[in-house]
């Protein structure tokens, strides 16, 4: 047994039904004065209620999917006018991206308070879209320094979105199992991840206004976050950025998506991590145990359905075969990648 494992230095702290008390200390124990809050026009409410305490300097709410140039652009000179030396986000990853997009350049600390289950607050990667391109890095300036979650915020986060959402925690599982660096802490998190995932979603559907199916999802979509910081991104995530910044395809939905068929591709190769990742959906395999979650949640099926033309299947097998990690467990050709992408396009059974 012979690996490398990186932690992550960072605060998180689940206070239900708290969010301004904890935020507010957060906040406090960076010794800050000035604060850029950042939410988008949907999230104000929850801005205004975990701002209320907060030394608010700057109130900034111009989000947009994949975190255009401009936009970072834009808000990394509100936050030099205003002086700020903390930023809170309070919303989803297109809010989280934007506050890393200014802490990439300024290196003001965030303190993120997630109203999905995106995950990106637990990781130190950020991605800005310029053109049809999205770009991706590493820096640890950008990984939040505190997360608050707090699964009262998400009692409003609509049921299908929260489906969609928490299928991109699950991606971020799967991922994790053969990404890049992954090692057995980040196999163990995964597992548990899912398992917390696969519990608390279906719940989220039978009772969208109880707090116990939001905990579990939040718990399992916080390990996903940790794991896939440390694995590193996967054939999943390289699909689904080349995708998301060629055509402008929702985030969430675009990985709820994808996830089943490059499940599919590359389980048969790793029987050992198959079996792992059955084990954590309680399910004699793992293609089976996704399949009877994603059927219990309606999630979304086909990227025609939100807003892929057909004609990009063959534009985006260049781009996608560039990226590709080295080491996925099934070697990706143009042939088996087209079938993937026309696969997940039609949304055709993985199987």
């Amino acid at each position: 047994m012979r690996f490398l494992h990186e932690t992550l230095p960072q605060r998180v702290v689940f206070a239900p039904g708290d969010a301004p008390a904890a935020v507010a200390a957060e906040v406090a124990a960076l010794k800050a004065s000035k604060v850029m809050l950042i939410a988008a026009p949907a999230e104000a409410a929850h801005a205004d209620r975990v701002g209320a305490d907060l030394p608010v300097a700057v109130r900034h709410d111009e989000v947009v999917m994949h975190v255009p140039v401009d936009v970072a652009e834009r808000a990394r000179k509100a936050a030099a006018e205003g002086a700020v030396d903390a930023l809170v986000c309070v919303g989803g990853g297109s809010t989280t991206g934007l506050a890393k997009a200014v802490a990439l350049t300024t290196g003001v600390p965030i303190v993120a308070v997630p109203t999905t289950y995106a995950g990106s607050e637990a990781t130190n990667v950020w991605g800005l879209t310029e053109g049809d391109v999205k770009t991706t890095g590493v820096d640890p300036r950008v990984l939040p320094r505190s997360i608050v979650y707090d699964a009262s915020l998400l009692l409003s986060l609509p049921v299908g979105l929260s489906v969609a959402s928490g299928l991109n925690a699950l991606a971020h599982c799967v991922d994790s199992m053969w990404g890049p660096r992954a090692d057995p802490v980040d196999r163990a998190l995964a597992g548990e991840g899912i398992r917390g995932l696969a519990q608390g979603l279906p719940a989220v559907v039978t009772d969208p206004t109880g707090l116990e199916g939001r905990e579990q999802t939040l718990y399992g979509a916080y390990l996903a976050a940790v794991a896939f910081a440390s694995a590193g991104s996967g054939l999943h995530h390289k699909i689904c950025h080349v995708l998301g910044g060629m055509f402008n395809l929702p985030h969430a939905q675009t990985h709820a998506v994808v996830l089943p068929h490059v499940l599919a591709f590359n389980a048969p190769a790793v029987p050992e991590t198959e079996r792992r990742i059955a084990e954590a959906f309680g399910a004699p395999t793992a293609v089976g145990g996704l399949a009877a979650l994603r059927e219990t949640l309606h999630a979304p099926r086909a990227l025609r359905d939100h807003g892929m033309p057909e004609a990009g299947i063959a534009r985006a097998v260049a781009p996608v075969l560039a990226a590709v990690p080295a080491g996925n467990p099934t070697p990706v050709t143009e042939e088996n990648l087209t079938a993937l992408l026309r696969a997940a396009w039609e949304g055709s059974d993985p199987s």
